[in-house]
């Protein structure tokens, strides 16, 4: 079973939202149509920007923690390295 880190954007630059989940498709559709109340539905944050899979849940969870935890500037250097016009990658992922 693979476990998924995501980053999700309101635009370019915008809001950030750093999440974990076993299913990355059925999350990210959650938080595209607003089933996920909370921050992500109040700050309109649906573009999904980078995902990474691990092979645990301890694995991904930490890796979530340390990606809270560094700079906004980190984390919009790690989106720019694999995605440099912040394009949505949802339709990447259900294919």
């Amino acid at each position: 079973m693979s476990y998924w880190i995501y980053i999700l954007t309101s635009a370019p630059g915008g809001t950030l939202y750093v999440g974990v989940t076993n299913n990355l498709v059925r999350r990210i559709y959650e938080h595209r149509e607003d089933l996920a109340d909370g921050f992500t539905h109040k700050y309109n944050v649906k573009r999904l920007v980078y995902f990474e899979a691990h092979d645990t849940v301890m694995s991904a969870i930490q890796r979530e923690k340390n990606i809270k935890h560094w700079s906004r500037e980190w984390k919009i250097d790690l989106i720019v390295r694999d995605n440099p016009t912040w394009s949505d990658l949802y339709e990447d992922i259900v294919r």
